[in-house]
C-alpha cells in the first residue's frame, strides 16, 4: 500500500482547509466579530502547519493510487477536515463541547443538516453561521473532487478517489482526464449555486441569507440561520429553494449532457424520470394526507412539494413542523424517501434511485428465471447491460447497509430512554444524511437531548452514509494497514 501517497494527499487536504478557513475569517471581520476571526485564524495556522509538514516530508514518492488507497484517502480526508473544522466552534465558545462541535461539523461536511443547537437564531455570529453552511457546499461535491479540480498534477489512477467519494454504484468520467471531470463537476456546481443566489436575492432575501441558504441547498445539507428554517421567508423563495433542492438531487451527468447539447441523452435518462416520478407520486400522496391540516389546495401543494423535495434530496429544510404532522400516510411516505434518496452522482444521500432501480430489475430478472430456468436474461440500465460484478456489488451494499443501520439503532438505544420512533428516525436521518427526525427525543428540531456516546455513534453514521460505508469500514479495519 502506498502510505506516502495517502498522507501526502491528507497534507494537501489540510492545506486546502487552511485556505478555505480564511473565507469565514473574512466574513467575521466584515461583521466586526474579532474573536471569531481569531478562532478561524488559529485553526487555519494549525491546518497549514500540519499540511505543510505532510506535503514537504512526503513530496518525493510514487503517485499511483489503487482502489484500496483511494478508499482510505477519502475516509481519512473526511475525518481530518471534520476534526480540524470543529475547532473554530470550540475556540469561539458558541459550541463549548468538542463532541457537539464535531457532530455539527460532520453534519455540515456530510451535508446531513442535523444539529445540536436548540435555538438556531442568535446561537452564533455571522462568521460561524457562514462556516457552518460553507461546510455543506464544500462537502456536497466532495473535498477530494475539489482538490483534483485545482491541483496541477493528478495521477492517472485518481479515478479511484473520484469513485470512492462520489455517491452511487457507478461513476464514469465525463471526459478522458479525471482532473477535467472534476473541473466540469465543480463548474456546474458553482454555476447552479450562483444562479440560486441571484434568484433568492431577486425574491427579496438579504445577500448574506441568500449565500448561506444557497450553500445549504446546493450541498443538499439544510443548515439555516433561523429556528424556523425557511418558514419565515415568502412563498416565492420557498418555491425557488424547493425547485433547486430537486435540481441538486439530479445526476450531474444530465447537466453536462445538456451543456454539450446532447438533449436526447440527457432527457432520455431512465434514472432521471424514475427520480421525478417517485417525487411526484410522493407529492400527491403527501398532499392527500395533509389536506385536512391546511384545508387550502395551494398551501397543501406548497407544503407537500417542499417537504417531499427536501427529504428526497436529503436537504432537510422545512417550512413547517412536518415531523409533528398528524398525518400517518405523509410521515410514512417521507420516512420511505429518507432511505431512497435522490440520484447517483448528485449531492444527495440515501441508497440512491439508481440502486433501487437495479435491485428492482434484478428481482424481476430472478422471478423470470424461476418461471423460465432455461431462458437467458440480462439486467440492463440506461440501455447498457449490467455486469454480474455490479449486480453483486449492489446486493452486497444493501446487505451491509441494512446490517449497519441495525447496529446504529441498537447502539443509540443502549444509551437512551427515547422512543423507538425517535431512535429509528434519528439513525435513518444521520445514516442517510437527511437532518430532521421524529419522536420524543427531538429538542426543538435538534439532537441536543442525545448523550455524548449517542452523538459519537450518529457522527460516525453520518460519515458512513456519506461515503457509502466501504471507505470507513476499510479504514477502521486493522488488516487494511498490515503490509503484505
Amino acid at each position: 500500500m502506498n502510505y506516502k501517497m495517502i498522507f501526502y494527499t491528507i497534507g494537501q487536504v489540510l492545506l486546502l482547509e487552511a485556505a478555505i478557513l480564511f473565507v469565514p475569517l473574512i466574513v467575521s471581520l466584515l461583521y466586526f466579530e474579532w474573536w471569531s476571526a481569531i478562532a478561524f485564524g488559529i485553526v487555519a495556522v494549525i491546518a497549514f502547519a500540519f499540511g505543510f509538514l505532510f506535503t514537504m516530508c512526503l513530496k518525493k514518492h510514487s503517485h499511483l493510487i489503487f482502489a484500496k488507497e483511494g478508499l482510505i484517502i477519502v475516509a481519512l480526508a473526511w475525518i481530518v477536515v471534520s476534526v480540524i473544522g470543529a475547532l473554530p466552534f470550540v475556540i469561539d465558545g458558541c459550541i463549548p463541547s468538542y463532541v457537539d462541535a464535531l457532530f455539527e461539523t460532520v453534519s455540515g461536511f456530510t451535508t446531513t443538516g442535523a444539529t445540536i443547537l436548540r435555538e438556531v437564531g442568535g446561537a452564533m455570529g455571522y462568521g460561524m453561521f457562514f462556516w457552518r453552511s460553507f461546510t455543506h457546499w464544500i462537502g456536497g461535491m466532495g473535498v477530494l473532487v475539489f482538490i483534483m479540480a485545482i491541483v496541477s498534477r493528478s495521477p492517472d489512477r485518481s479515478m479511484n478517489i473520484l469513485k470512492a467519494e462520489m455517491p452511487g454504484p457507478m461513476v464514469d468520467k465525463l471526459v478522458p482526464r479525471t482532473r477535467d471531470t472534476a473541473k466540469i463537476l465543480y463548474l456546474i456546481y458553482i454555476g447552479l449555486t450562483a444562479l440560486l443566489i441571484i434568484l433568492l436575492i431577486c425574491g427579496g432575501m438579504p445577500v448574506y441569507d441568500s449565500v448561506v441558504h444557497a450553500f445549504g441547498t446546493a450541498g443538499t445539507g439544510g443548515f439555516g440561520i433561523k429556528s424556523d428554517s425557511i418558514a419565515s421567508y415568502n412563498h416565492y423563495l420557498q418555491w425557488v429553494i424547493a425547485i433547486f433542492m430537486v435540481l441538486f438531487g439530479i445526476n450531474f451527468n444530465v447537466f453536462y449532457l445538456i451543456l454539450i447539447r446532447k438533449f436526447r441523452l440527457a432527457f432520455g435518462s431512465k434514472e432521471l424520470w424514475t427520480y421525478l416520478s417517485i417525487l411526484l407520486v410522493s407529492v400527491a400522496l403527501v398532499s392527500y394526507s395533509i389536506y385536512p391540516i391546511y384545508n387550502n389546495i395551494s398551501d397543501v401543494i406548497r407544503h407537500a412539494f417542499f417537504h417531499t423535495a427536501s427529504v428526497m434530496s436529503t436537504t432537510g429544510y422545512t417550512i413547517d413542523a412536518f415531523t409533528e404532522w398528524a398525518a400517518p400516510l405523509a410521515k410514512a411516505v417521507l420516512t420511505m424517501l429518507m432511505f431512497i434518496g435522490a440520484c447517483a452522482g448528485s449531492t444527495a444521500g440515501g441508497i440512491k434511485v439508481t440502486r433501487v432501480m437495479i435491485l428492482f430489475k434484478k428481482a424481476i430478472n430472478e422471478f423470470r428465471r424461476t418461471l423460465h430456468p432455461r431462458r437467458a436474461s440480462v439486467v440492463k440500465f440506461e440501455g447498457k447491460r449490467i455486469d454480474e460484478e455490479t449486480l453483486n456489488g449492489v446486493g452486497s451494499y444493501l446487505a451491509i447497509y441494512v446490517l449497519s443501520f441495525i447496529v446504529i439503532i441498537l447502539l443509540i438505544s443502549f444509551e437512551s430512554s427515547f422512543s423507538f420512533e425517535s431512535n429509528f428516525t434519528a439513525a435513518a436521518s444521520c445514516f442517510n444524511n437527511i437532518g430532521p427526525f421524529y419522536g420524543n427525543a427531538v429538542a426543538n428540531g435538534s439532537f441536543a437531548n442525545y448523550s455524548a456516546f449517542s452523538k459519537i455513534v450518529l457522527t460516525f453514521a453520518m460519515l458512513l452514509g456519506r461515503l457509502e460505508i466501504y471507505p470507513m469500514l476499510l479504514t477502521f479495519n486493522p488488516y487494511t494497514w498490515i503490509k503484505k
